[in-house]
């Protein structure tokens, strides 16, 4: 039998304290900051659910209660409620909504976990799938999915990333065709492409790549050992993308949303 996407699981990194955007997110993790009345994660997973990728595993790291307690009383927070007080626990909830049929695993990842320890403490909530998906939570686009998986499947390499074109200032990739040749964490200078998350991994042969360990960084160590082994491809992406790291960047993206000019939302 062939892979559905059904089988691949949907890995989001949540656990950062997104120190750049401290004034917004003292309180609460960063995944969980609103874009409208929705947090930048649900938007980041309605992104996936669109392409049918609905089995999410959350690396939570700082503040992941808040993230749990989130997805523990969702219907509460996003549906029309009935509740009968004389009577203890009956309560009805009216409606349906599109992400009922989500699968959402919260893992406890560590609280000061680097971003490939999160992946290896969560790895026995993804071992048995063929493939997985992998991105940041805080960053959105009208990526083609789709595609991006086609084109890792066709290309046999161990993992492939999407290619974006914002500001020069995380790992600016060089590469020939759809191989990574180089991958610069922090470029000097801006122009190029860059990580911008939207990764696919296969499963069993991405693991070899990662060792215990919380200082064990997805980006300093994990991909480029994958890059010098040739086992690394690009999906490049000329559309939509941003991260919201800063306090401009958060602004932004909820102006967009609010005027009902938001390119990401393709559900």
């Amino acid at each position: 039998m062939g892979e559905s996407r059904g089988d691949i699981k949907v890995v989001i990194l949540c656990g950062g304290r997104g120190t750049r955007i401290r004034d917004v997110s003292e309180v609460i993790p960063k995944p969980m900051l609103p874009i409208g009345r929705r947090p930048i994660l649900w938007h980041i997973m309605k992104i996936y659910a669109r392409y049918g990728l609905r089995d999410f595993v959350l690396c939570l790291g700082y503040k992941g209660w808040v993230i749990k307690e989130f997805f523990l009383e969702y219907k509460a927070m996003t549906q029309d409620v009935t509740v009968e007080l004389g009577r203890h626990g009956q309560v009805e909830f009216h409606g349906r909504s599109d992400e009922d049929d989500w699968r959402v695993t919260l893992v406890d990842t560590g609280e000061n976990a680097e971003t490939g320890a999160r992946i290896w403490n969560a790895r026995s909530y993804i071992e048995k799938s063929p493939r997985f998906c992998l991105t940041y939570g805080d960053g959105v686009g009208d990526v083609d999915l789709a595609s991006l998986l086609k084109e890792h499947a066709a290309s046999k390499l161990t993992g492939m990333l999407t290619g974006v074109r914002p500001a020069g200032r995380f790992g600016e990739l060089q590469f020939e065709g759809s191989l990574v040749r180089s991958f610069n964490e922090k470029p000097n200078a801006p122009g190029g492409y860059i990580n911008g998350g939207f990764m696919v991994f296969n499963t069993a042969e991405a693991l070899e790549y990662f060792r215990p360990g919380d200082d064990l960084n997805l980006e300093r160590e994990v991909l480029p050992r994958m890059v010098s082994d040739g086992r690394l491809g690009v999906f490049r992406h000329d559309g939509f993308w941003q991260c919201m790291d800063t306090l401009r960047e958060y602004r932004l993206l909820n102006d967009m949303w609010a005027a009902g000019d938001a390119p990401w939302k393709i559900w």
